[in-house]
């Protein structure tokens, strides 16, 4: 059989040129990847972090489908990872999306070159061993509406700065060593869309400000501080707030008087100095969980909604609250 040369043309380019005509990969962020795999240690998470492949087919991104840059990063749950976060992660522009997550081994700070990241949407920095301070200068990521420092041993206090987000709709903050007081300027957020408010299990102190009236979160969780006085500005029947936990702080004051959300589906105030007695109105919510033991409660649960469907457990330990699911009133 006759072989022509057009043909071995034709098979010399399929063989040799086409697999780098295929590389959507933007040399420059290979570069930078290649730097953090090795930064990292060379870690078995990054393995398909072949030079000789596509980057945009590597594991952990993902790359913008027309423009072909790497537009996300995730490094996840992998007890073998160690060191820092690597400053070259500041060096991928197009970057929406950074998660180091369940990294136990991962220490350090929070790295100052994240502060790059202008087209930051998603970070999520949690279940590590990352410590310092909350850093000022994530207020300089304003697309950012997803910000998740949960799991850490993260301490000082949290910088007013975040408030000028203008974006933001999820903030986590939990389990850290977070101390000092919520600022003021919580309740100040542009865009009033931020939904999930989650600062628990740290070490804050002080009353909940004023201005987080002005907030209409979907869900708060602050349990497991130290904070103390009247928190009934997260509370009103104009907001549509379907969570709130405030258990295991130092609040005082008078549930009697609050009003609710009909939006309200779960509500945990246990291990409080809450007064007064339960509102007649808690009997028109669709709640499906409810806690307010150990507290200093009195008076008889009103009848009615779902009131009767929780358990003893829900109501115990209070200076006299009676009737069912409690004993008779007397």
């Amino acid at each position: 059989m006759k072989i022509y040369p057009a043909f071995l043309s034709f098979l010399f380019i399929s063989i040799f040129i086409s697999p780098s005509v295929s590389d959507h990969c933007n040399a420059q962020d290979k570069k930078v990847l290649l730097n953090i795999k090795k930064a990292l240690g060379n870690p078995y998470l990054l393995a398909s972090w072949d030079p000789n492949t596509d980057c945009c087919d590597w594991y952990c991104l993902e790359c913008h489908p027309n423009t072909h840059r790497v537009v996300s990063l995730t490094l996840f749950s992998d007890d073998r990872l160690t060191g820092q976060i690597p400053p070259e992660v500041g060096d991928l522009p197009y970057l929406e999306t950074l998660l180091f997550r369940h990294l136990p081994n991962l220490n350090g700070t929070i790295q100052p070159a994240i502060a790059k990241l202008k087209n930051l949407k998603t970070l999520r920095l949690s279940w590590t061993n990352l410590s310092g301070p909350v850093p000022n200068f994530l207020s300089q990521l304003k697309n950012l509406t997803y910000l998740d420092l949960s799991f850490n041993n993260l301490s000082g206090s949290i910088p007013s700065s975040l408030s000028t987000l203008p974006n933001l709709e999820a903030l986590h903050l939990d389990r850290n060593k977070l101390t000092g007081t919520i600022p003021e300027s919580f309740g100040m957020f542009p865009s009033k869309n931020l939904y999930l408010f989650i600062l628990s299990h740290n070490k804050l102190s002080g009353t909940i400000p004023a201005s987080l009236a002005n907030m209409d979160f979907n869900t708060i969780d602050l349990s497991r501080n130290l904070l103390e006085g009247d928190p009934s500005v997260l509370f009103g029947p104009k907001k549509t707030t379907f969570e709130i936990d405030l258990s295991r702080n130092m609040f005082q004051f008078d549930l009697s008087k609050v009003q609710f959300p009909k939006s309200l589906a779960r509500l945990d105030l246990n291990h409080n100095k809450i007064t007064g007695s339960i509102p007649a109105g808690l009997t028109d919510l669709e709640l499906q969980f409810m806690n307010v033991s150990y507290n200093r409660l009195c008076g008889q649960i009103p009848v009615g909604g779902r009131l009767q469907s929780f358990d003893y457990s829900t109501y115990f330990h209070n200076r006299c609250l009676c009737g069912a699911p409690l004993d008779t009133c007397k």
